[in-house]
């Protein structure tokens, strides 16, 4: 922006536009971006405009509010008021049957991208039936062996093991006694 354009049209313009009370930052954050325009470039442009009688000003306490001289605007009558309330009720009730149609399409939508397409479900069906077949060939095999291990024999086998067990839990308990004692020699060796 230059020196002498001060973004007072822009601010004008926007003020009659949204037709609502406004702080100068109000004004400042919304139209920072788009225009780029500065804070006290801002506030500046929006006293110059106060003081032309192009929008009016009021003060409460250090706070200043703009807002468009409603004297530009058409007075309303209370028909048109009422056919503009009707119109947003009318507009609200249509908003809040397509919000509700948007949940309900948004949740099958949800619901259908979590299930399978049918292509899918065929592939798994093939491939759990050929999981079951190897499970029911594996099944078969040791059903079919003959060198199953019999409850007498298993019972042979861990009686052994036991013995095994308490052998050996013995000899370590020897050898631990053994290492003491032979550490104890050894120290009292070096002590004399």
């Amino acid at each position: 922006m230059s020196k002498k354009d001060n973004g007072a049209p822009i601010i004008l313009a926007y003020l009659n536009e949204k037709n609502r009370p406004y702080s100068a930052q109000d004004v400042f954050t919304n139209l920072q971006k788009q225009h780029g325009l500065g804070k006290t470039a801002v506030v500046k442009a929006m006293e110059q405009l106060a003081l032309e009688g192009k929008i009016k000003e009021k003060t409460y306490g250090k706070q200043k509010i703009y807002f468009a001289d409603q004297a530009q605007f058409k007075d309303v009558s209370d028909a048109d008021l009422k056919a503009m309330d009707c119109q947003i009720s009318e507009l609200g009730a249509d908003v809040q049957a397509l919000t509700q149609s948007c949940r309900q399409m948004d949740a099958e939508l949800k619901e259908l991208s979590g299930s399978l397409t049918t292509e899918d479900m065929v592939a798994e069906i093939q491939q759990l039936k050929a999981e079951c077949s190897g499970y029911r060939e594996r099944l078969e095999k040791i059903k079919s062996a003959t060198n199953h291990v019999t409850p007498e024999e298993k019972e042979k086998v861990y009686k052994e093991r036991n013995i095994y067990v308490k052998e050996w839990k013995k000899r370590k308990r020897l050898k631990i006694k053994y290492l003491v004692v032979l550490g104890l020699m050894v120290a009292s060796n070096k002590q004399l």
